[in-house]
């Protein structure tokens, strides 16, 4: 059974503010040794219940984050930026399921770790009319791929949004949100409890899980913060304005719809 883990870091348990998510603050350094001893606890499990090959690529910021030194060393790590295919590089079809760790829920959601699509700059993105967070986007890559989305850890929120844009995936909830910058924080040993449970239930029942899939032609719809940043993604040929903030683009299936929206993402100025 070959597991193709896209870890966060919003969504770790301890993980409450950018003072925590961002590298140069004192407290990132705290912080990132927790996200490698979340993901091991995740690693742990599925050799424990069945795994027999796992796959990690680090999707936090620069990606760079995981310790490497520190890391189960029975799973290989995918590190550093950018990559083309981005908080999924190294999916194929080759795995049999992902398991996203420490995720966050979609920009605009209330009582959730730091809420936010991809980036600061997105409002919102959609997908065929749809708006989704990082877990939806990201499984829909994995379903192109013939790969379900087996399960996901983060705050309550993180787990709602995926199991309302994905097919039902196991949820473990590591700690629980009050507001965008606090949270209720266990114990690690609870929260090594929940993952254990959470893997243990979503190897036993692999085979259970669809891929969630968008046949081509997709329609992407992304609505930035400012409009300066709508203005610099019309530079992607077929790009279409829809009003000052938000654009559309046409893609023939859901690859190039994410690899677009990479470019989008990577294209568009900063916040200033």
């Amino acid at each position: 059974m070959k597991i193709f883990i896209s870890a966060d870091m919003e969504g770790i348990s301890g993980v409450v503010s950018s003072r925590h998510t961002e590298p140069g603050n004192k407290e990132y350094d705290r912080m990132r040794a927790l996200m490698t001893k979340e993901v091991n606890a995740v690693i742990e499990a599925a050799f424990d219940f069945g795994a027999k090959e796992i796959v990690v690529n680090d999707s936090h910021n620069n990606m760079d984050n995981i310790l490497i030194e520190e890391l189960d060393s029975r799973a290989v790590l995918i590190s550093g930026s950018p990559k083309p295919l981005s908080m999924m590089e190294g999916i194929d079809g080759s795995f049999d399921a992902v398991f996203f760790v420490g995720y966050h829920s979609r920009a605009g959601s209330s009582n959730a770790i730091m809420d936010h699509t991809y980036t600061s700059k997105v409002l919102y993105a959609k997908i065929n009319g749809k708006e989704l967070s990082e877990a939806g986007i990201n499984g829909r890559l994995a379903g192109y791929y013939d790969v379900p989305v087996a399960l996901v850890t983060g705050d309550q929120n993180a787990v709602l949004c995926a199991k309302e844009e994905l097919n039902d995936p196991v949820g473990v909830v590591v700690k629980e949100a009050v507001g965008r910058y606090a949270a209720k924080i266990y114990p690690f040993e609870i929260v090594r409890e929940r993952i254990d449970e959470g893997v243990r239930e979503a190897l036993s029942k692999i085979n259970s899980f669809k891929p969630t899939k968008e046949e081509g032609p997709v329609e992407l719809e992304v609505s930035f913060f400012r409009t300066v940043m709508a203005d610099m993604t019309l530079l992607i040929p077929g790009t279409k304005r829809k009003d000052p903030r938000t654009v559309v683009y046409i893609a023939k299936d859901y690859l190039e719809a994410y690899k677009i929206f990479c470019a989008m993402l990577a294209i568009s100025p900063g916040i200033n």
